[in-house]
């Protein structure tokens, strides 16, 4: 489905998550599915949990046991290809890159989306971090139901915005 419409396979998708265990504490996904020249998120953690290699061009991959899911590599990622994920009983919990206007408020309900774009659920906003050395790319914090935690990607206004 990706080389026709842009859009990954659930397949594909799941291919990018750790294991559901693993998922007990923060840790960051990255949905990069072509091999292209881009290291900031392997340059930017400072872990050294994101391994890109001396081949700029390789898909990065995410070493679980250093990464502790701060989220400084979802922000500085130009694909807006990286997100954060957990698991709270039967909710999963992601930080997600956000660079549209109007932002949302902690504690707002707004749209959880697919990566079609369409409508899955509704999400609560846990937390909104704007600072200046993330560029204006706020990292939001959302909580939606975990049967959703391979078709969440993004967050869209509610309608009465």
């Amino acid at each position: 489905m990706l080389e026709k419409n842009g859009v990954p396979s659930r397949e594909q998708v799941i291919s990018c998550f750790p294991e559901p265990s693993v998922l007990i504490k923060p840790k960051a996904v990255i949905e990069c599915y072509q091999e292209i020249p881009c290291n900031p998120c392997e340059t930017s953690c400072p872990f050294n949990a994101i391994t890109i290699g001396d081949d700029i061009n390789l898909r990065p991959t995410v070493n679980q046991v250093l990464c502790t899911g701060c989220g400084i590599c979802v922000t500085k990622c130009p694909g807006l290809a990286i997100i954060v994920s957990s698991i709270k009983q039967d909710m999963a919990i992601f930080k997600i890159p956000y660079e549209f206007i109007p932002a949302p408020l902690k504690g707002d309900i707004w749209n959880a989306l697919n990566r079609e774009g369409k409508v899955i659920s509704t999400c609560k906003i846990i937390s909104v971090q704007d600072l200046a050395k993330q560029e204006k790319t706020k990292l939001i914090t959302v909580e939606v139901r975990k049967e959703f935690l391979y078709e969440f990607i993004t967050i869209g206004c509610p309608d009465e915005r």
